[in-house]
């Protein structure tokens, strides 16, 4: 009874110390297990942050991603292998369900040996494109590490993202400087708006396959900036996919390496184990993940708003209403209040078919959790069913989508204003009683005023 219990509460805070917002079962899938003593760092870091580490080999046929028709895991760590495929149970088929069933993926590559066909299928279906031969990696003869890879400059030396890309620095910014050996480049699709470059390649890198042997590089494929190491896809049910060009960048030896670069006098430090823990949160959503709470709208009217009055279903055409949504932000295990970032703007459309207003919302107060952000604006003079729509969908944020149908009317017979509320109608009422009165006037007039008498009419009097 007492190991019963002790299980218990094991179990119980093992899922209370666990960081991601979506669970904390990680599948590894490693075909050689004597690999694994490569990571050690890279594991130990993963399970001070709460994560159950299941380490499993594409081999093992009992092994599967779901279980009952529900997945079995709530993210998945692909290292490469070294044979040509990871079997029936990793096919793209089965990792896109996965993704579907908003389980989280981040697949690492490598310049070793050549990516299997069927991840190359995966990639290419959610619009990353490797090279033709798929074994090129990234060459840069100017920002390389001399230390390491002096003669082949297959260890690419990079500045973290953060310093690079605005818009990711929330999630990747940092110092220091990040070391990819063997780096398997990839380049990006255009017909997608869900994938996003994380790390780019140095303006004078190009794609190279080692195993030509060749003293130059002809038909190049892509260099410079067009080649990525790291990226993101977040699908629209916000599952995130992460593809890693260099899974050597998380080993043990490049988290503490001294690294060089060319005409530099001194040696640095790599920050390749804080950029790996920025990047498995972002993955496994430790952080951009967005939830709303309360969303309110109501009449504008001075004063505190009852409860009977919040969420009306009916509004009457030109009222002033006030909308109220609640954001929060998971951030490493607890929710903050939710700031947009600069130069963005999450907006409120009062629609029908198309947009009536469209309305930037604004932080009108924040609790400890939480930012409440609101709009005012007046009901367009038109009837019919209309919706409070927030739809906020960008790079590295899980996605928001809240709708609210609401009824419009037009004025009741007892609701227009009366025509001597209206300024302009004083004209028309002045001439309406200016002729009412011309007529009285003229009636009066008429009834008491009599007619001359004529000379006949006198004459006929005194006979």
């Amino acid at each position: 009874m007492r190991w019963c219990l002790a299980l218990l509460v094991f179990c119980f805070l093992a899922v209370a110390n666990a960081l991601s917002s979506s669970g904390n079962r990680l599948a590894v899938i490693l075909e050689d297990a004597a690999d694994k003593e490569l990571y050690s760092t890279f594991w130990g870091d993963l399970q001070a942050r709460g994560y159950n580490i299941f380490f499993e080999s594409p081999k093992n046929e009992r092994f599967s991603l779901f279980e009952y028709g529900e997945r079995a895991y709530d993210h998945l760590l692909i290292l490469p292998p070294r044979s040509k495929g990871f079997g029936p149970s990793l096919t793209p088929q089965k990792i896109v369900e996965f993704m579907n069933k908003d389980g989280n993926v981040l697949l690492a590559l490598s310049g070793k040996s050549a990516t299997p066909s069927a991840i190359s299928s995966l990639l290419l279906e959610l619009d990353f494109h490797l090279s033709a031969d798929r074994s090129s990696i990234a060459v840069d003869h100017f920002n390389y590490d001399v230390l390491s890879a002096p003669e082949k400059h297959d260890v690419l030396l990079l500045q973290r993202p953060g310093q690079l890309r605005p818009d990711t620095k929330a999630f990747f910014a940092g110092e220091g400087v990040l070391a990819f050996p063997r780096a398997s480049p990839h380049t990006l699709g255009d017909s997608s708006q869900l994938v996003a470059p994380i790390l780019r390649a140095p303006v004078t890198a190009y794609s190279y396959n080692p195993k030509e042997d060749a003293p130059t590089v002809e038909d190049v494929q892509a260099t410079g900036s067009q080649l990525a190491l790291v990226s993101a896809m977040q699908a629209r049910n916000s599952a995130r996919f992460t593809l890693l060009g260099s899974a050597d960048s998380l080993q043990d030896k490049w988290f503490s390496a001294t690294v060089k670069a060319p005409g530099s006098g001194k040696e640095t430090k790599t920050a390749n184990q804080d950029f790996a823990k920025q990047l498995t949160a972002w993955t496994f959503k430790e952080t951009g993940v967005l939830k709303v709470g309360k969303v309110e709208h109501h009449l504008a009217k001075d004063g505190e708003v009852t409860a009977d009055e919040l969420n009306p279903s009916l509004y009457r055409i030109k009222n002033e209403t006030v909308f109220d949504i609640e954001v929060s932000e998971y951030n490493y295990g607890s929710f903050v209040p939710f700031e947009v970032p600069a130069n963005d703007a999450l907006q409120l459309e009062f629609t029908m078919l198309s947009p009536f207003h469209r309305l930037d919302l604004q932080p009108s107060r924040r609790t400890e959790n939480s930012t409440i952000y609101s709009a005012r604006f007046v009901v367009p003079d038109q009837h019919g069913i209309f919706s409070f729509r927030v739809n906020y969908k960008r790079p590295f944020f899980t996605n928001i989508e809240e709708k609210h149908e609401v009824t419009v009317r037009h004025y009741a017979h007892d609701e227009y204003p009366r025509s001597w509320e209206i300024s302009g109608g004083w004209v028309w009422i002045a001439g309406l009683w200016s002729v009412i009165g011309s007529f009285l006037a003229f009636v009066v007039v008429w009834l008491y005023s009599a007619p001359t008498p004529t000379a006949a009419q006198s004459s006929k009097k005194t006979q």
